[in-house]
């Protein structure tokens, strides 16, 4: 087994590091007061390349490596949890459907314009009355000469504000009854409206998506009719490792803030490093990151050589999710009352690790992912 990264996966991974100190870090706390989505920073790492890096060149990306992937999704969420969420969501939710299931017409019309940067990308999946059980969807389709009819409302969408198109899930056709369509934007009937006031991830762009008698082309239904379900499942499994590596990167930042504080901060005449109460909590921490990041690029791994990955996807989501959320507790504790205050970022990512234990599937959903693959290797 070999844990070392190639030469290009090390170049990317630092590349990626030095753009997030620089250009991402400087202005993430004030956008987190804001609630600003910077869709620059997004346009210039399009134009970096970073949104075509797992997806293979002839559908316009850079190869299609995972590991490389997930290392920038980590560094991006190291600095700015919001923003890598956007950066996940855009490549692992709103390209990975047309990568993986468009045509080439389609893939030359919305796909390369999306990795390029020139807009970003949606997937219009989550309901009110459809969340864990996504199978419940009931936006709906229907068939009229030339194309198709939408009709439904989707919820907590990310970048849908300024989304070229939205793939979006509709009641139509066999199977299990959905079916994905491309919807672009601006299209007649079309209303995003994002106006959500959330604990964190405040700069990431969560939309609410009303279709009020979309009329799509029939060029414009992503794959067969009914293959929507099982498509919108192979997405989330990709998907799963995007979050896994943010969650990484929120649990590092909550460790090197940590550190940083304890080596300058003195009690007692000490510093607080020096205490053992202190050395335990972060020696925990790294424990859980090093856990955390090795889980994740298996899972990257895995999917790069075209093995099964799913059960491996959904283990390095949970336990980076909640390793992010344990890290981001403990770096306030380690800070005490500073801790609790704007002041110092420990409280942000608290804010943010949150979201990564609901969104792309539940911890819950998450033990019911691997307890159920478990229990296919039974014999029967």
């Amino acid at each position: 087994m070999d844990f070392d990264l190639t030469p290009e996966q090390a170049m990317i991974r630092d590349t990626v590091r030095a753009f997030a100190q620089e250009v991402v870090a400087p202005g993430a706390a004030e956008r987190d007061e804001t609630g600003e989505m910077p869709f620059a920073i997004m346009r210039q790492m399009g134009a970096m390349g970073l949104f075509g890096i797992p997806f293979p060149e002839e559908v316009g990306g850079s190869g299609g490596d995972t590991v490389s992937y997930a290392l920038a999704v980590e560094e991006i969420g190291r600095v700015d949890a919001s923003l890598g969420l956007g950066y996940a969501a855009h490549v692992s939710l709103g390209c990975a459907p047309l990568a993986l299931f468009g045509t080439p017409a389609q893939q030359q019309r919305y796909l390369l314009p999306a990795i390029r940067g020139d807009y970003l990308a949606a997937f219009g999946l989550t309901e009110p009355e459809a969340g864990s059980d996504a199978g419940s969807t009931r936006t709906r389709a229907e068939r009229v000469e030339g194309g198709f009819v939408l009709t439904g409302t989707k919820v907590f969408i990310t970048n849908a504000g300024h989304a070229g198109y939205i793939v979006t899930t509709a009641r139509y056709g066999g199977g299990r009854g959905i079916s994905a369509f491309i919807v672009p934007a601006g299209v007649a009937g079309l209303q995003v409206v994002c106006a959500y006031k959330k604990l964190g991830m405040r700069s990431s762009e969560t939309c609410e998506v009303r279709l009020d008698g979309v009329r799509v082309d029939e060029d414009h239904l992503l794959g067969q009719p009914g293959q929507g379900f099982a498509q919108f499942l192979a997405v989330l499994d990709g998907g799963r490792i995007s979050i896994g590596a943010l969650g990484v990167g929120v649990a590092q930042a909550a460790l090197d803030a940590a550190l940083a504080y304890a080596a300058e901060r003195r009690q007692f005449g000490r510093r607080i490093a020096d205490f053992e109460a202190i050395q335990f909590k972060l020696a925990d921490m790294a424990l859980e990151v090093e856990l955390a990041r090795t889980m994740v690029l298996k899972a990257a791994w895995l999917k790069d050589q075209h093995r099964p990955f799913g059960t491996e996807a959904a283990m390095a989501k949970l336990f980076a999710s909640e390793a992010a959320v344990r890290a981001a507790l403990q770096a306030i504790q380690i800070h005490g009352g500073n801790g609790y205050m704007r002041d110092f970022p420990v409280e942000r990512y608290l804010r943010d690790a949150k979201l990564l234990e609901i969104g792309e599937g539940t911890s819950e959903i998450q033990r019911l992912v691997i307890a159920r693959r478990l229990l296919e290797r039974l014999p029967t």
